[in-house]
């Protein structure tokens, strides 16, 4: 089984939103992939509720079946769109993990 984690940080004011709308659509957005991208194992994404200094806004966790599948999800035209809309300056940082149990 493959996990894929990925935490982003928000800009304050991006998009015409407040970080935490923006927040809050991205969350929509990655869970609704569920339901359109078949690779998808597992898939839970939510807003953080904690503030302090060394939280992320927004938490996504993830698991695959294989590596290739997780390839597959990156590469589905669903998740790209996701991608290109984080791209475009709504996020301030983001980390990711991905690891094999």
């Amino acid at each position: 089984m493959i996990k894929h984690l990925v935490m982003w940080k928000m800009k304050p004011v991006a998009d015409g939103r407040t970080g935490k709308e923006n927040a809050e659509i991205l969350v929509q957005r990655l869970n609704a992939l569920k339901s359109v991208v078949p690779s998808i194992a597992e898939i839970e994404a939510g807003v953080n509720f904690d503030s302090s200094d060394a939280a992320y806004d927004v938490g996504l966790h993830s698991a695959f079946n294989t590596k290739e599948d997780l390839e597959a999800y990156q590469k589905h035209p669903a998740h790209v769109k996701i991608v290109e809309w984080v791209r475009s300056g709504i996020v301030e940082s983001r980390v990711i993990a991905d690891f094999e149990i």
